[in-house]
C-alpha cells in the first residue's frame, strides 16, 4: 500500500493489557498510515450500525455502502482529511469544532470550503473566526428557510416561479418518485426529468404511429369497436372452432353442443337472462358450417355483449347491422382491427398517477413549461461547487470530531484499555447482581463461539418503551456466578445515559476469580448434601402422603381399620449387630485421632496441604482459563473482524466489573432489629465450646508428646538403674 518514493515512517509501540500496539500521537502518524502493515492493525473491519459512534460519520467512511468498514476505506478517509487541512494534528483532537484557520486556501477546493464556512458562520450570526461545529454544518445543509435551489442536483415543487412550471414539478416527483433534497422535502433531478422528457417523445412518436392510415379503421369511433370485439372474441373463436368440428365429424355433435347432463345441473335453480351458470355454454347452437346469429337463438349469457358487437362494431366496419355473422366476415373483421391491437400494444410504459401525465403530456407539448424546468436545473448546477463544499465541511467536521475515536478503537485499542474512556463497541453498564460489568457487547444473538473468550458471559435482553429491543452480553470479570442464572433481572444505562430492562437468558459458565475456584469444590460438595437431603425428605414425603392417603379412603369407603400390629419380639441378632457397628465406628475415629494426634504440631500443615489437594486443580484450572481471556470471538458476533488478541489479563479484568463498596465516609449501624436471636445465643455457647476443645486437643498433644519422650517425674530413671527401653 505504500508507495516506494516516500520514507519510511518511524512507528511508536506501547504494550497495555498484553497487547502491543501502534500509537497515534502526531499528525505524521496520520499522514503514514497507508504505510502501516495491516497485520498490525488491532482490527481489519468493523460494522457501520451498534456503535457509540455517529453512524452518519460511518456512512461517509462507508463509501461502498455495504454497512462494514475496513481498512482500506479507513485509511482513505484519513487520506482525504489530511489533504484537507494546513496540519493534520488537529485531527486527532477528536474536538466537536474545527478552527477556519487549519483549512488549507492554497486549492481550488479549499478555497471553496472556507467561502463556504464563512457562509455558515454568517448564516449562523457567528464571529468568522469561530470554530465550525458538525451542528453548525448540519443546521445550515438542512435550513428550512425557503431557498429552494441549493446546487444539490434536487429541484424542489415551491422553486417554481409560475403556478404551471410548480405543478410541473409536483407531477413530475408523483411520476419518477422523486428524490428527497437536503431539507427533506421530495423534489426532482436532472435525470429524473431527462427520463420524463424522453418517454414524452416516446408517446408522442406512438401517438402520431397511430394517427397512421389503416390503423384506425373506424376512425375516431375504433376504440370503441376494438372494445365491443374484444369482449366477445374468445367466444366467438370458439364457436367457428366448434362449427368446424362438426362439420369434420358429426359424432361430435352432442359432445360440442353440451350434454344434456350439464343442462340438467343448471336446471334446479333459479336462472336470471344473463345467468353466470351459462357462460361457459357455446354461443348459439353448434352446426357444421351454421353462421353465428346476433340476436335469434344465443346464449342468454352473452346476448348483451353480442348486441353491443352488433351496433358499435360491425355496423361502423360493415355499414349496416346484420342479424348473422359468417366466419369469414368475422376474419375480416378481424383483420382490420389487427393495426390497431398491434398500436396498442407498443403503447409506451409509464408509472404514477395517470392524470400527472395528461397535465404532464399537455405542458410538455407547449414547451414553455420544460424550459422553466431546465432553466432552474441550470441555475441549481451553478450553485453545485457551493453545495459541494458544504458536503466536504460536514465531512471534514465529523471527522474531525470522530476520526480520532475510531482510529483508537480500529488501528489500536487504545480507547478500551484506558480507564477514563469507552471503546465505541461498548454498549454501557450492567448492574446485577450488587456488581456493575463495563464490557457490555450488542450482539445478535448468543453462538458457541463466544465460548473461545474464556469469560463469564451473561447475554441479555434489554427492553426500553419506544426502542427496539437489544441482545448484549455482558461480561463479568470480579465476583463469584453463585446468584447469576437465567431470569434474573437488572438495569442496563447505555451510552446515551438511558437505562433498560435487561434479563438474563443465556449464561456461558468460565471461571470468575480464582478465590471463586478455591471454594468451588466445596459449594459443590454442600450443595450434593442438600440436594441428596431434599431428594430423602421428599421421598418420605411422599411415602408419608400416600399412607395417609390410603387410610382416607378406607374411611371414606366405610372399612374397619386394620388392627394395628403387635410389637415385634426383642432380636438380640439386631441388637449385636448394632454394638459391632458402633465399634467399629469407635475403632475408625479412634484410629483418625491417633493419626491426628501423631501429627503434632504438623497438623495446621497437614490440613493446609488437604484444601490444596482438594481446591489446587480447580483453582490451576481457574488460573490457566482467566489468563486466556479475550473480547476477540465475542467482537466476531458483532461483525468486527479482530486481529490483535485483545486479552483481558488479571489487573484489566477488575478494573471492568466494579463490586458493590460503601460510600467513602460513610457510616455503618450493626444493631438489627431483626436479627434472629437464636443463632446468636448458640453462637455464644458455640464459640467457648469451640475454645476449650481446641485447649483440650492442644492438651492431649503435649501430654502425648511428655508421655512418649519420657518428661514426667514419676518415669526419670534412678541413679544405676536401667534406662526404659
Amino acid at each position: 500500500m505504500a508507495s516506494s518514493a516516500r520514507k519510511p515512517h518511524v512507528w511508536q509501540r506501547f504494550r497495555t493489557g498484553g497487547l502491543d500496539q501502534v500509537a497515534l500521537t502526531s499528525g505524521a502518524d496520520l499522514a503514514a498510515l497507508d504505510q502501516l502493515d495491516p497485520k498490525l492493525w488491532v482490527a481489519l473491519a468493523c460494522p457501520v450500525k451498534g456503535l457509540a459512534l455517529d453512524e452518519r460519520t460511518l456512512d461517509l467512511i462507508d463509501t461502498d455502502r455495504d454497512g462494514r468498514i475496513r481498512v482500506p476505506e479507513v485509511q482513505a478517509a484519513v487520506r482525504w482529511a489530511v489533504a484537507q487541512v494546513r496540519a493534520p494534528d488537529c485531527l486527532l483532537q477528536g474536538a466537536n469544532g474545527l478552527p477556519l484557520a487549519a483549512l488549507r486556501e492554497d486549492t481550488e477546493e479549499g478555497k471553496a470550503n472556507l467561502a463556504c464556512a464563512g457562509r455558515i458562520l454568517q448564516f449562523h450570526g457567528r464571529p468568522a473566526a469561530s470554530p465550525l461545529t458538525v451542528d453548525d454544518v448540519t443546521a445550515f445543509r438542512h435550513r428550512p428557510d425557503g431557498i429552494d435551489l441549493r446546487g444539490d442536483g434536487v429541484i424542489l415543487p415551491a422553486a417554481g416561479e409560475t403556478e404551471p412550471v410548480r405543478q410541473a414539478l409536483a407531477d413530475l416527483v408523483a411520476v419518477t418518485g422523486g428524490q428527497p433534497s437536503a431539507a427533506g422535502t421530495r423534489g426532482v433531478t436532472r435525470e429524473q426529468v431527462v427520463r420524463c422528457q424522453a418517454d414524452f417523445l416516446a408517446w408522442q412518436a406512438w401517438q402520431a404511429a397511430g394517427a397512421a392510415s389503416g390503423v384506425r379503421p373506424a376512425g375516431e369511433a375504433t376504440p370503441a369497436v376494438a372494445a365491443a370485439v374484444r369482449a366477445v372474441r374468445g367466444k366467438i373463436d370458439d364457436y367457428f372452432s366448434r362449427c368446424r368440428l362438426a362439420a369434420f365429424d358429426p359424432r361430435a355433435l352432442g359432445a360440442l353442443n353440451r350434454a344434456e347432463a350439464d343442462y340438467q345441473l343448471l336446471a334446479g335453480k333459479d336462472l336470471q337472462a344473463n345467468a353466470p351458470e351459462a357462460a361457459a355454454f357455446p354461443l348459439a347452437r353448434i352446426e357444421a358450417g351454421r353462421p353465428l346469429p346476433l340476436q335469434d337463438g344465443v346464449n342468454p349469457a352473452w346476448a348483451a355483449a353480442l348486441a353491443r358487437l352488433q351496433q358499435e362494431a360491425l355496423a361502423p366496419l360493415q355499414g349496416s347491422r346484420p342479424l348473422v355473422l359468417t366466419e369469414a366476415e368475422w376474419e375480416q373483421v378481424k383483420a382490420k382491427l389487427a393495426p390497431y391491437e398491434a398500436w396498442l400494444a407498443q403503447i409506451p410504459v409509464t408509472s404514477g398517477p395517470p392524470a400527472a401525465w395528461d397535465r404532464l403530456r399537455a405542458v410538455w407539448a407547449e414547451g414553455a413549461v420544460p424550459a422553466a424546468i431546465h432553466d432552474l436545473l441550470a441555475r441549481d448546477a451553478a450553485l453545485a461547487p457551493g453545495w459541494r463544499a458544504l458536503e466536504a465541511l460536514e465531512k471534514l467536521t465529523r471527522l474531525q470530531r470522530d476520526l480520532r475515536a475510531l482510529l483508537h478503537n480500529f488501528v489500536n485499542f487504545a480507547d478500551f484499555y484506558a480507564p477514563e474512556r469507552a471503546a465505541i463497541f461498548q454498549a454501557g453498564t450492567l448492574y446485577l447482581d450488587s456488581r456493575a460489568t463495563e464490557l457490555c457487547l450488542r450482539v445478535d444473538a448468543p453462538a458457541p463461539l463466544a465460548a473461545l473468550c474464556k469469560t463469564y458471559i451473561a447475554y441479555c435482553t434489554c427492553t426500553r418503551e419506544g426502542q427496539a429491543p437489544l441482545v448484549i452480553a455482558a461480561c463479568f470479570t470480579r465476583g463469584d456466578s453463585d446468584y447469576l442464572g437465567v431470569g434474573r433481572r437488572g438495569l442496563l444505562v447505555d451510552r446515551q445515559g438511558r437505562d433498560w430492562d435487561a434479563v438474563v437468558t443465556s449464561l456461558v459458565d468460565q471461571p470468575i476469580s480464582v478465590r471463586q475456584a478455591f471454594w468451588a469444590p466445596y459449594k459443590k460438595l454442600v450443595r450434593f448434601v442438600e440436594e441428596q437431603v431434599a431428594k430423602r425428605a421428599a421421598g418420605a414425603e411422599g411415602a408419608s402422603s400416600g399412607r395417609l392417603a390410603g387410610v382416607a379412603e378406607k374411611v371414606v369407603a366405610g372399612e374397619a381399620p386394620r388392627p394395628p400390629e403387635p410389637a415385634k419380639k426383642f432380636d438380640l441378632a439386631l441388637v449385636t449387630g448394632i454394638g459391632v457397628a458402633l465399634g467399629s465406628i469407635g475403632g475408625f475415629l479412634a484410629a483418625v485421632f491417633g493419626d491426628i494426634v501423631r501429627l503434632g504440631i504438623s497438623l495446621p500443615g497437614a490440613v493446609l496441604g488437604l484444601m490444596v489437594l482438594i481446591s489446587g486443580p480447580s483453582m490451576l484450572l481457574a488460573w490457566l482459563k482467566l489468563r486466556q481471556r479475550t473480547i476477540g470471538p465475542l467482537l466476531e458476533l458483532g461483525g468486527w473482524a479482530i486481529n490483535g488478541r485483545v486479552r483481558i489479563n488479571l489487573p484489566f479484568g477488575a478494573t471492568l466489573t466494579q463490586l458493590a463498596e460503601p460510600p467513602p465516609g460513610s457510616a455503618r449501624r450493626l444493631v438489627d432489629p431483626y436479627a434472629d436471636s437464636g443463632p446468636k445465643r448458640r453462637a455464644r455457647w458455640l464459640i467457648p465450646l469451640l475454645v476449650l476443645s481446641l485447649l483440650e486437643v492442644a492438651a492431649l498433644l503435649i501430654f502425648w508428646q511428655k508421655w512418649k519422650r519420657g518428661h514426667f517425674f514419676w518415669e526419670r530413671p534412678v541413679a544405676g538403674a536401667e534406662a526404659r527401653p
